[in-house]
């Protein structure tokens, strides 16, 4: 692709997020959304690839769909209400629609097959755009609009993101549908805090995108396709295979490491609220979700590939890259923790 049209198509889907976060009316919001996707499209579909192309079709598909239902659910409020401002959603079938619609954007399970397909037909560094950046402009409509929202519905499609996001990472062997369904867990531990307490959901947001960056441009820098590559990341670089271990057991919430604050803090409000059930599944599923990134760690740091010599190995046509980059967000992924007490009031 032309450097020109990338930075330019890079540049709308920044636009497009930056349009939908500071916009109080409703179609000003669709409008940045329908931006932020159309920009998207190109990068995905760029490889040339039936995979990519499936994966494009498929994006497409999803995100027409939710951002016409956001379209309905926004006009049918203005229609009852009276007004476009995002903060004044009151009609009850209009949020409901609205919550489904944020919900298959962002990839929330009943409404997430979408993420794993996609995320598996792209790169690696296109599959962390859509695992980062693309989350935040659906989130802002939801932190925007959490006092209308139904606390039920969230909690439901929270509880059931967080087992899905579980119990579909077992059974993967490739790394991006593997981080997939991670970014579904962490999604469900977000959608099950937003009516209760959403200055968490934003630190839950904030330290998944913290964690989620390096381990994907780890991934990148050792072209990790599967399970299977990881067993020659040492060959690479030792010390960033370490610090990657380290980095998988944060994203699955271990303390002391960073990747154990939102989840504390979560099951801490949620206990505070009297949803000790709602605490024990969430807990449960995020048993599921340590398995297969035990998994991951194992492979990588305990295990060598068995080669023969007469096979090709990787470091003698890849050279040791600089791993500096990434290793600001990996610092801040593994030492946050101590910092709990300050964003909790």
């Amino acid at each position: 692709m032309n450097p020109l049209m990338y930075s330019l198509i890079l540049s709308s889907i920044a636009t497009g997020t930056i349009i939908t976060m500071s916009s109080f009316h409703w179609l000003m919001a669709w409008v940045g959304l329908e931006l932020n996707t159309l920009a998207i499209i190109p990068i995905i579909a760029k490889q040339h690839h039936p995979r990519a192309t499936e994966a494009t079709t498929k994006y497409f598909l999803t995100q027409a769909t939710a951002s016409a239902m956001i379209l309905f659910a926004s006009t049918t409020n203005a229609w009852t209400t009276g007004t476009w401002d995002i903060s004044q959603l009151t009609n009850q079938p209009s949020c409901i629609l609205l919550t489904m619609a944020l919900s298959m954007k962002l990839g929330l399970a009943p409404l997430h097959f979408w993420l794993p397909e996609v995320l598996q037909g792209t790169s690696m560094k296109t599959a962390l755009i859509i695992a980062t950046w693309q989350k935040l402009a659906p989130m802002t409509l939801l932190y925007l609009t959490y006092n209308s929202i139904n606390s039920t519905i969230l909690l439901t499609m929270g509880m059931l993101s967080a087992l899905t996001g579980g119990w579909g990472g077992l059974n993967q062997t490739q790394t991006r549908k593997i981080m997939a369904f991670s970014s579904i867990a962490h999604l469900g531990w977000m959608a099950s805090i937003l009516t209760l307490n959403p200055n968490i959901l934003i630190l839950n947001l904030l330290l998944y995108i913290i964690m989620t960056t390096p381990m994907f441009l780890m991934l990148e820098l050792t072209t990790s396709k599967t399970i299977k590559d990881l067993t020659t990341s040492w060959t690479i670089s030792p010390p960033m295979t370490a610090t990657m271990m380290a980095l998988l057991m944060s994203l699955g919430g271990l303390p002391p490491l960073t990747g154990f604050m939102p989840k504390w803090l979560v099951l801490q409000e949620l206990t505070t609220h009297n949803l000790t059930m709602t605490a024990t599944i969430m807990v449960l599923s995020a048993l599921l979700s340590l398995f297969f990134y035990l998994r991951l760690s194992y492979t990588s740091t305990l295990t060598v590939y068995p080669t023969t010599t007469k096979s090709s190995y990787k470091w003698r046509f890849q050279p040791k890259l600089t791993t500096m980059p990434i290793m600001a967000p990996t610092v801040l992924s593994l030492l946050l923790l101590p910092m709990t007490p300050m964003f909790y009031q």
